[in-house]
């Protein structure tokens, strides 16, 4: 009997020493910065950032965002690419409504019919998890032969500004095992306004190749710093994102005034700790599930109205927004 407990220790033991592994093992590939020079802010001007013809957004950029969001990480994988509605483009001093339960429910049902109803039916007021992201901004200074991209000695003249990529996550985690994910990130980063910008981006005098401006980029919500985070510590460099965006979407052209969003450091109000994620999808949770478990918790960090935030770069500028109420402009 004893030879019998003993033995039942073991296992139990080896199960549970097998699973922890499982759930805290790191990541087989760690993020490492793109090699990057450094442009000299000085040797440049600034020119009127015009409203763009299209908006793209690049995800998981910065290594702790990746870790902070419990994200995957394959060197040879693209990162999640999506598009941005232009016409969610706001400039600083901008009040930005937080979405009711109805846009939500409206803008779920663009991305998948039927599952605003869905939503309909399990909520009767659903919160939009409000989040901020500040991001390094380019934007395209001609038009771009998508064949040029794939030289590896191609330099694309760009300008650089600030911007701050807001996202109702509750989308974000609806896009959860669907077959489109990036899709629902994209929508839920689409609501009026949630894209504030600069007025003004900085050009250099000459376009280098993986050269970008070096500057460290901050949020700050109510006087408290939540994001800082040199831009250098980016996993991509710019050409590399722009042949991410062909590759996704290979019939739109890069045209002159195109702007692409290129992700945003770690300190975000979303946070989910990485062995949480494993054990979720071990027990096989739904999306609703996940998205229950997410309302139910701390939301603290999330924006609410009457919030203001300010993105930041030294050099690019800096835009801030308030936070409002449903239907408030």
């Amino acid at each position: 009997m004893i030879k019998v407990a003993a033995v039942v220790g073991i296992l139990l033991a080896l199960v549970v020493g097998a699973l922890g592994y499982y759930l805290w093992r790191p990541l087989p590939h760690k993020p490492k910065p793109a090699t990057l020079q450094c442009y000299d802010l000085g040797n440049g001007s600034y020119v009127p950032l015009e409203a763009p013809p299209q908006a793209f957004g690049i995800g998981l950029s910065y290594a702790g965002h990746i870790e902070e969001t419990a994200s995957a990480f394959d060197p040879e994988a693209m990162p999640p690419v999506f598009r941005k509605d232009p016409r969610a483009l706001v400039r600083t001093d901008a009040t930005v409504a937080m979405p009711d339960t109805d846009a939500l429910c409206e803008t779920a049902d663009s991305v998948e019919p039927g599952l605003g109803e869905t939503l309909r039916r399990k909520y009767d007021a659903i919160s939009p998890l409000l989040d901020y992201e500040v991001e390094m901004g380019l934007v395209l200074l001609e038009d771009i032969d998508p064949r040029s991209l794939d030289d590896a000695g191609f330099v694309p003249r760009l300008g650089f500004f600030i911007a701050n990529d807001l996202s109702a996550r509750t989308l974000a985690i609806l896009g959860d095992g669907q077959p489109n994910p990036h899709d629902y990130w994209g929508a839920s980063k689409s609501f009026p306004g949630f894209m504030p910008v600069a007025d003004r981006a900085w050009v250099p005098n000459e376009a280098k190749q993986d050269t970008i401006p070096c500057v460290v980029i901050e949020t700050i919500v109510n006087g408290e710093v939540r994001q800082t985070q040199s831009t250098d510590d980016l996993i991509y460099t710019p050409r590399q994102m722009l042949r991410f965006i062909q590759t996704k979407y290979p019939e739109t052209p890069l045209e002159k005034g195109t702007i692409v969003l290129t992700g945003t450091p770690g300190g975000v109000a979303m946070k989910t700790p990485r062995w949480l994620v494993r054990l979720s999808g071990l027990l096989g949770l739904s999306r609703f599930t996940k998205l229950e478990a997410k309302l139910g918790s701390d939301t603290t960090a999330f924006l609410k109205p009457r919030d203001q935030v300010v993105a930041r770069g030294k050099g690019l500028g800096k835009v801030t927004i308030r936070i409002g109420d449903a239907g408030e402009s």
